[in-house]
């Protein structure tokens, strides 16, 4: 793998790219299955499932939750109201338990940095 800025490319990708980068990047990895994903140390890639990492879905899910509260309130109003109140109320009751949940996984997180130090430090040198 060779450093082209801040991405990595077989030396045989090189001449490639210089004769049609458009057609390079479009097609030669996307066969290859190779990902044109900057390299950094420390950056993490997002999964797939993690929040903010699609936003189409998140949207669609939002408004199928919009559209099923609206059938909720067509079929059973009272219900639907109480859902509508009560929502806020248990999500701040559940706040202090997702406070909890970062700061553990952050000491958890910090514990791991710890762990591996010694061996990010020797495959620096």
């Amino acid at each position: 793998m060779v450093p082209i800025g801040p991405v990595f490319c077989s030396p045989g990708c090189i001449s490639a790219a210089l004769e049609s980068p458009c057609s390079f990047f479009a097609s030669a990895h996307a066969r290859a299955g190779v990902g044109l994903e900057p390299r950094r140390p420390g950056r993490r890639i997002m999964r797939e499932d993690a929040p903010g990492a699609n936003p189409r879905a998140e949207a669609q899910k939002t408004m199928a939750k919009f559209l099923l509260w609206c059938i909720l309130l067509v079929l059973c109003w009272p219900l639907a109201l109480l859902a509508l109140i009560l929502y806020p109320v248990v999500w701040l009751l559940l706040l202090p338990f997702r406070l909890v949940g970062i700061a553990v996984g952050g000491a958890l997180e910090l514990v791991k940095a710890v762990i591996f130090l010694p061996a990010r430090v020797l495959r620096a040198i």
